[in-house]
């Protein structure tokens, strides 16, 4: 027993006075300084001595000590940090609410569609968010200050990130600025570009093809028939790359071309051009225009269907129902498609239509057997049946004819009035104004009369503001 023992009771009373007029949290005090003030109250009457005497273990002691530890702690929340604590709650619960609201109203933005409401609820649902964030940095400075140096170094990390958010949101909206103006600059580049390509129209020749490719390269502000010769230029290009490249592994896997040559023109020959046939089929294979023939071949596989919307992959009359919405729509995927690489696009969305169109084109263009000879085996045709798309040389060149192909699809049913196909048929009087041959024609350009359509190589275009894109023709001697 101790000799001399002071109530507890008085002791309890003066820690508990202590504690409230020094609050933990106020002063951010660590466990060790409660202990120090703990030692300050009692030595607050030094003439009074006290001493203890235990006869309980060192064990005992400690329990002791941790349970007045406790009391001390819990009197100093119970009058201090319950009331912050509660207050804090409320404001929690009443963030949380309003963010609930907030996403209702984006969720109903959903159906029907509605930008700008959709705009507005998400700025609401964002700023909600914030708003419990900053609740949760209030409550950890709250609680977690007083634990320790480290978490004191937190909680100023977390004010100072508190500071800095508003500032952090201020630059995001400024960088969203700086994008839409870039956008607005690539436009008008687009129409200055296009108004310097129309005041240089009186050139013709490469010269002139060349600038409409340059002009397309730009992101285009509208549909324009002018846009849609420049495309067309890109689909010539594009087609006369894929069949040399086509023709040249022919070559390497020892084909008999001439033999591949009568086979497409059989394919292509019908009742009434079959007279034709055995005049121009010799001499395509005696002066070595092979190429033209098996471009001749793409094409007509590559431009089949052309002139439904869907390519008539589905049975869509999307461009009958509702003909302005849809031309909206057919410019915006073409705007959106120009800037896009198409072995990234299939590698994200294989299944996507334009993957859906590229799978079409690549079984209707390479049979089989052909491919089996090529290439000595299916593996590239399995992997298009699955829905997938090869990473081959052959086929990257192949997706860039059919990329230059969609998006002349999508510009033809963003023009108001649709462009009209036209091809010329086999045996057909050339016609300068519709046609133009795909051999250069000594002279002066001016070709010799007598010459009548071997084959078509590639249709034409009447466009709505009166220009023509000539069809491409193989021409043959009238016998």
């Amino acid at each position: 027993m101790a000799t001399k023992v002071s109530s507890f009771s008085d002791l309890i009373q003066r820690v508990a006075a202590s504690c409230l007029l020094h609050p933990l949290a106020a002063g951010r005090q660590e466990a060790g300084d409660v202990d120090a003030l703990t030692d300050a109250i009692i030595e607050e009457e030094p003439d009074e001595e006290e001493y203890y005497e235990y006869n309980n273990s060192s064990e005992d002691e400690e329990k002791e000590n941790g349970v007045e530890k406790s009391r001390r702690v819990t009197r100093a929340w119970d009058n201090g940090e319950k009331k912050e604590i509660v207050m804090l709650m409320e404001e929690v619960f009443e963030a949380v609410a309003e963010m609930k609201k907030a996403y209702v109203r984006l969720q109903e933005a959903h159906c029907p569609w509605d930008p700008e409401r959709m705009r507005a609820a998400d700025v609401a649902v964002v700023g909600e968010l914030r708003t419990i964030g900053v609740l949760r940095e209030r409550f950890r400075r709250g609680t977690l200050g007083g634990s320790g140096g480290g978490s004191g170094r937190k909680g100023h990390a977390a004010m100072l990130r508190e500071v800095v958010a508003p500032y952090e949101a201020a630059v995001e909206e400024l960088k969203k600025e700086v994008k839409v103006k870039e956008v607005e600059i690539e436009n008008l580049k687009e129409k200055l570009n296009t108004v310097t390509c129309l005041s240089n129209g009186g050139k013709r020749g490469r010269s002139f093809s060349k600038r409409k490719v340059s002009c397309s390269q730009v992101l285009a502000a509208a549909p324009a028939p002018e846009l849609f010769e420049a495309t067309m230029s890109q689909v010539k290009e594009a087609s006369k790359s894929f069949t040399s490249l086509l023709l040249s592994l022919m070559r390497e896997a020892r084909w008999d071309i001439a033999a591949a040559v009568r086979s497409i023109e059989a394919a292509s020959t019908t009742a009434d051009t079959a007279a034709y046939t055995t005049i121009i089929t010799p001499s395509v294979i005696a002066n070595h225009h092979a190429k033209y023939a098996l471009e001749s071949y793409v094409s007509r596989k590559i431009f089949q269907g052309f002139d439904h919307e869907t390519f008539y992959m589905d049975g869509s009359l999307s461009s009958l129902l509702n003909p302005d919405q849809y031309r909206r729509d057919c410019f915006t995927q073409y705007r959106d498609m120009k800037a896009m690489d198409p072995v990234e696009l299939l590698g994200i969305l294989p299944t996507c239509h334009f993957g859906k169109f590229c799978s079409k084109k690549y079984l209707a263009i390479v049979h089989p057997k052909m491919e089996e000879s090529l290439f000595g085996d299916l593996e590239q045709r399995s992997q298009v049946m699955a829905g997938n798309h090869p990473r081959s040389q052959f086929y990257g060149e192949f997706l860039g004819l059919v990329k230059a192909i969609w998006l002349l699809h999508l510009l033809a049913f963003s023009l108001d009035p649709s462009p009209s196909q036209f091809e010329a048929s086999r045996g057909a009087e050339f016609h300068p104004h519709y046609m133009e041959s795909v051999v250069k024609v000594s002279g002066g350009g001016r070709v010799p009369s007598g010459q009548i359509v071997g084959f078509p190589v590639s249709p034409g275009f009447k466009l709505g503001n009166g220009s023509v894109v000539k069809a491409r023709v193989y021409l043959a001697a009238r016998t």
